[in-house]
């Protein structure tokens, strides 16, 4: 990589990376979750995680670059991680839905670092249109770990407690 173009392309593709690997755990983490809010939510942010993936290679494709994926090791540990405190625990219930809503933010943070940094790279290249686009999945992005906070806050830390 020698130009800020060989950068976001790289984004880019480690993040279609980050976006299958977490799409499979947060599915396993919506069937194992006791809380039937926190089980549609991861529901539903499964779904918009592959609508950013397809966003992703959309954006990928604009660039001309391949359109391929790169693998995501920072992914690939905080799925490890994932999987080792939520899905194989031996928690259940409340304590679970905490450990799975932490697990999930880890993920979500991660995707909020990526995305920025892509939308940065785009805005910096001057393309607008995949800024504003990227914009919006970092918006979808904050808004699920704003959702997960106010659950953890008002509910299952305080279930979990019990």
């Amino acid at each position: 990589m020698t130009t800020l173009k060989d950068l976001y392309i790289d984004e880019l593709q480690d993040l279609w990376s980050a976006n299958d690997q977490m799409s499979k755990v947060v599915s396993a983490m919506a069937d194992k979750a006791s809380d039937s809010k926190l089980a549609d939510r991861l529901s539903s942010a499964k779904d918009g995680i592959d609508q950013h993936t397809r966003l992703l290679k959309s954006v990928l494709e604009d660039t001309g670059a391949d359109v391929k994926k790169e693998h995501c090791k920072g992914m690939e540990g905080l799925v490890k991680e994932a999987r080792k405190h939520a899905l194989d625990s031996d928690m259940s219930g409340a304590a679970l839905d905490v450990a799975i809503i932490a697990q999930y933010q880890r993920m979500c943070h991660y995707g909020i670092a990526g995305f920025g940094t892509a939308k940065a790279f785009a805005e910096a290249l001057g393309n607008d249109e995949a800024a504003r686009k990227l914009d919006e999945a970092l918006d979808n992005i904050y808004g699920s770990d704003d959702f997960m906070t106010e659950l953890a806050e008002r509910s299952r830390n305080v279930d979990a407690m019990a």
